[in-house]
């Protein structure tokens, strides 16, 4: 687990955009497993985002037309998951991260922390290779900033990569390293 920390401005949201493929770098490249995968077309990108990366923006982009539950498994339907399978776990991640909404609700009813978990949920969802966090506890509680902390680490326990540009010195400090811009 690594954060990317240092002052507004720096471009640790640009940094974290580049790594999760949605912008192209004007220079250099990236690699995944060892395979350059900045050069590939906005199609190959998206398909290899949907099934790899999960993202937390800083403000939870959630689709306010979308219930709660369809905002979670929105990434399930581009990777050709069953429907019935994806509700189930999200319907346990909300219930695991203290998302006491139903679950037909719209992003427009809920509290911003709760926006985040929601997104940190949707981030989950795929269990991805690749989890990458712009300021995951900036809307929280100290009790559930903990709880997040400690699942961005227990994901990370289980061999993924997790990045989070953070202005927390707490989350900074759980991470295995920080990089400072």
């Amino acid at each position: 687990m690594t954060a990317l920390t240092g002052p507004s401005g720096r471009g640790k949201s640009t940094l974290l955009y580049l790594l999760g493929l949605m912008l192209k770098p004007q220079r250099g490249e990236i690699l995944l497993e060892g395979q350059t995968v900045s050069a590939l077309n906005d199609g190959a990108r998206a398909r290899l985002r949907a099934h790899r990366f999960g993202f937390v923006f800083q403000d939870a982009a959630l689709d306010a037309t979308r219930t709660v539950l369809d905002n979670v498994t929105e990434t399930a339907l581009y990777r050709g998951e069953r429907s019935a399978d994806s509700r189930r776990r999200a319907i346990r991640l909300l219930e695991r991260f203290g998302v006491d909404v139903p679950p037909d609700r719209k992003p427009g009813q809920v509290s911003g922390g709760q926006a985040q978990r929601i997104a940190l949920c949707r981030a989950l969802l795929s269990d991805p290779r690749v989890l990458l966090a712009d300021e995951p506890t900036g809307n929280l509680d100290p009790v559930t900033s903990t709880l997040v902390v400690n699942a961005l680490a227990q994901h990370a326990s289980a061999g993924a990569a997790v990045i989070v540009v953070t202005h927390s010195p707490s989350l900074a400090a759980a991470c295995d390293r920080e990089i400072s811009l």
